[in-house]
Parts: structure tokens; C-alpha cells; sequence
């Protein structure tokens, strides 16, 4: 059992969520190469689409008013997992804005 962080991405299979939380797991894992333990798909249902990390809720589809972008995201995972980390180009075009 790996002691690295685990996320979960809860994506709603009416809605046809699966590639977006797909997208979604493959921008984490290429960032966070070794950092994560797992990024995990979870298929549900009405309108669902939930990111956490070791169960705490990072995202919320309702509650933070639609999806997230991937750099939005990459910055949400990192202020959890490791605040110090520099993500490059994402964290620049941030500054620049």
C-alpha cells in the first residue's frame, strides 16, 4: 500500500463524463508522475462529478460552478499534496494574468 496520495474522480455516466474525467486523471498523472498513488474513476450517476484527494472534497461540479480546467486543478492538487511545488508554465501564466 503506497502512503502517496489517492484521488478519486466520481463523473456521472448519463452525462457522458467519461472522457472529460479521463482527460482529467491523465493531466494529473502526468504532472504528478511521482507523487500520486492512484487516480481512481468512479462512475455515478445525476449530474455527479467530484474530485478528492484521500477523501477530501477539491472539487464539487454544483457547489464550484461547472468543471475545472486542468491548470485550475493541477494548482488545487498541489496547494494539498505540496504547497512548495513549482508547476512550471501553469503557475506562470497564473502570475501573468
Amino acid at each position: 500500500m503506497s502512503d502517496k496520495p489517492r484521488i478519486t474522480i466520481l463523473y456521472c455516466t448519463q452525462c457522458n463524463w467519461l472522457l472529460r474525467s479521463g482527460w482529467m486523471a491523465q493531466e494529473l498523472l502526468q504532472t504528478f508522475t511521482d507523487s500520486l498513488g492512484e487516480v481512481a474513476l468512479i462512475p455515478g450517476t445525476g449530474g455527479v462529478f467530484e474530485i478528492r484527494i484521500g477523501g477530501e472534497l477539491l472539487w464539487e461540479r454544483k457547489r464550484d460552478g461547472g468543471f475545472p480546467g486542468p491548470k485550475e486543478l493541477k494548482q488545487r492538487v498541489r496547494d494539498v499534496i505540496d504547497p512548495q511545488r513549482d508547476l512550471g508554465h501553469t503557475d506562470r501564466a497564473s502570475l501573468e494574468s
